[in-house]
């Protein structure tokens, strides 16, 4: 299979791993989705609060969670990073959307969490 250096449209792409998600229609909308989630994550990994060390009883604790979100959260980047650099435009597109949705969803969840209800 020819590498593309520039944007395509098409389902006869490679994500990630040779082979997959090969030429059928439903294994390409599987990889789209499966970027998609992955871009959603890495937004939900990224706007969660890092613990603060005076808050816990064991700092060393605290370093190493919060060491072992950001090595998934980098994962999960640089598999998206990845995909992305299949230069297929419907996994970029799935890509930014994930990203999009992740953050409007996490920040949405914040921003209620703190504003002050409406009398109605």
């Amino acid at each position: 299979m020819m590498m593309h250096m520039s944007f395509f449209w098409g389902k006869d792409v490679v994500v990630l791993f040779a082979g997959w998600p090969g030429g059928s229609g439903g294994m390409y909308i599987l990889a789209l989705a499966a970027v998609f989630l992955l871009a959603v994550a890495a937004e939900f990994l990224s706007a969660t609060p890092s613990l603060k060390p005076r808050s816990l009883s064991r700092p060393m604790a605290g370093a190493l969670i919060n060491a072992a979100v950001y090595g998934v959260r980098m994962a999960l980047a640089y598999l998206i990073m990845l995909s992305v650099m299949s230069f297929n435009v419907g996994v970029f597109a799935a890509a930014v959307a994930g990203h999009a949705a992740g953050r409007f969803v996490a920040k949405y969840k914040e921003l209620a969490a703190v504003a002050p209800a409406a009398d109605y």
